[in-house]
Order: C-alpha cells, then sequence, then structure tokens
C-alpha cells in the first residue's frame, strides 16, 4: 500500500487513532460503526460520510475476509475516498468479543481509578488554595 491508498478498488484504508498510538491500521471491506441515530455500515463505494461516535464496538473486516473489533469512546469518523479516519479518545482492540469485553472491564477499571486519583489529587490543591487564601485575608486584616 502506497502513500496510504488501498491497492485495490474493492479496499478501504481504516485507521483509528488515539492521542498516544494508532489502535487499527489496515486495509478492510466493510466497517460497521455506531452514531447517535444508529448503526451503519460503510463499504468502499460508500459516499464521502462523516459521523459523530457513540460508545460502542466498531466492527470491520479485513481485506482476506478476518473480522476484526475495536471498542471505542465517542469520537469522529470520517469517510473520504478509500480512507477512513476514527479519532477517539480511548480504545481497545481484539478479534473476539469475549476477550474485547474483558479488556474493555479492564481499561474501564483502570480509568475510574485514574480518574479517582486525579479527583483527590485536585481536592487536595483546591483545599491548599484556599487555605492559602484566607491565610493571605486573616495577615491583611491584622
Amino acid at each position: 500500500m502506497s502513500d496510504g491508498q488501498a491497492d485495490s478498488a474493492i479496499d478501504m484504508h481504516l485507521k483509528v487513532l488515539l492521542p498516544t498510538e494508532v489502535l487499527v491500521d489496515e486495509r478492510v471491506t466493510k466497517v460497521i460503526a455506531e452514531a447517535d441515530n444508529g448503526a451503519f455500515c460503510l463499504l468502499p463505494r460508500h459516499i464521502d460520510f462523516v459521523a459523530a461516535l457513540v460508545p460502542g464496538v466498531l466492527c470491520f473486516c479485513g481485506a482476506k475476509g478476518e473480522e476484526g473489533f475495536a471498542a471505542v469512546d465517542e469520537g469522529v469518523l470520517v469517510k473520504c475516498g478509500h480512507q477512513v479516519l476514527v479519532s477517539t479518545l480511548n480504545g481497545v482492540r481484539d478479534t473476539d468479543l469475549g476477550r474485547l469485553q474483558d479488556l474493555v472491564e479492564e481499561r474501564f477499571l483502570e480509568l475510574d481509578e485514574h480518574e479517582r486519583k486525579t479527583r483527590s489529587a485536585l481536592a487536595r490543591l483546591e483545599a491548599g488554595t484556599l487555605r492559602g487564601f484566607r491565610e493571605l485575608q486573616e495577615k491583611f486584616r491584622g
């Protein structure tokens, strides 16, 4: 595949982009995704298309007929010619839906723990800032 274009008129080039990595970068014959108004299927000759994705499973068929799955957070899908680009904050990939579900649960547990730690750190920062302002107020009053 040169310059990211599909080698055949029956293929598309799917890229799923996360902030820190490229989750999927391969030739596909079909992409199924979900937007607010429901699921949709893209084939190589589909018109150019843009959709806001909801959290869900992105399904795709590889050029050799193999199925692939990627659980994605909300994001944006853009189909332009034979290129299909998906940009999302979080995602995991597997060829088995059962394992994909396990990966999603594990990733969300990690995110929940990270979010809890972040909120705790922000609360400490906020309390320290308020304490500093109160000390400054008392200093200038007295």
